[in-house]
């Protein structure tokens, strides 16, 4: 099992006001190097510096196993993640897939400092933070450069409508190796229009979709997320349903006809059309 570099962390929560919020890293209860990122008391992130390769929240599994499946085992990848909190998946990569180079873009540069002061990156591992805005970011990334562009953006807990369009997904094409798959954490709830559109986004610049979420997600039951895999070549579909199901809370993927079905004829969000995703109602977080 990967272990982290833990440094001196508090056994106490700590808080701090920062850009989005204040800002909290509350103690796990259960595994002694685990804190759990909230801003303003809604859950962003979770780490354990003990172990890296653990993965609390159902979404982040759900990426943790494209970041598995996106190459041979152990293989270094270059990735790039937009949306920085406690960068729980940039060190699960780094812990996954030694020697890979890793860019993790965050706007929020007082909580990249919150962030560092008290769950301090292993200073081997070759991550780069650049406090900038996501699309800007991914701008300055060099064409063809990345396996992997992960997005997880998120201001007031609601994706920024600039991070939404096909406009942005042209610039993570550009970025993108001709192999390498985007990835991206949505999040809706009933009648799950902004999940539709964004599938039906995805669909008109890449070739292979697919979208893993929970079964009451899918049928617009609750607010959840949804994690869309997106790029050029074929999906290890099956691969990727098989530990999906087998998760502590089992999910489902839809691919091909029943996600185009799925869209339920949605269009595709350009920068001229795109609104930030629904905010979430008070009760997810109680």
């Amino acid at each position: 099992m990967a272990k982290g570099r833990r440094g001196r962390i508090s056994s106490e929560a700590v808080v701090a006001q920062v850009d989005g919020g204040l800002a909290e890293l509350e103690p796990d209860r259960e595994r002694t190097g685990a804190r759990t990122l909230l801003i303003d008391g809604a859950p962003q992130s979770h780490v354990d510096l003990d172990d890296p390769t653990c993965l609390d929240f159902a979404y982040q599994r759900r990426i943790g196993h494209v970041i598995d499946l996106a190459a041979p085992a152990r293989q270094p990848l270059n990735v790039v993640h937009l949306g920085g909190g406690a960068f729980t998946l940039a060190r699960y990569t780094a812990a996954t897939r030694p020697r890979s180079t890793q860019q993790v873009v965050e706007i929020d540069a007082r909580l990249v400092a919150f962030v560092r002061e008290h769950l301090p990156l292993d200073p081997q591992a070759r991550i780069r933070v650049r406090t900038t805005d996501a699309r800007a970011g991914l701008a300055k990334v060099p064409d063809g450069w990345a396996d992997l562009v992960i997005a997880d953006v998120f201001s007031a807990a609601r994706t920024p409508a600039h991070l939404t369009s096909a406009e942005f997904l042209d610039d993570v094409r550009r970025a993108l190796s001709p192999t390498g798959w985007y990835v991206a954490n949505l999040a809706d709830g009933p009648p799950l229009a902004h999940l539709r559109g964004q599938i039906a986004t995805a669909a008109t610049r890449f070739e292979a979709l697919a979208l893993a979420a929970d079964p009451v997600v899918f049928r617009g039951k609750r607010f959840g997320n949804a994690v869309l895999v997106a790029a050029d070549r074929e999906l290890p579909v099956a691969e990727l349903t098989r530990r999906v199901a087998s998760d502590p809370h089992p999910g489902r993927v839809e691919h091909g006809r029943a996600l185009a079905d799925f869209t339920g004829g949605a269009s595709a969000v350009t920068d001229a059309s795109a609104a930030a995703s629904p905010a979430p109602p008070p009760s997810v977080f109680r």
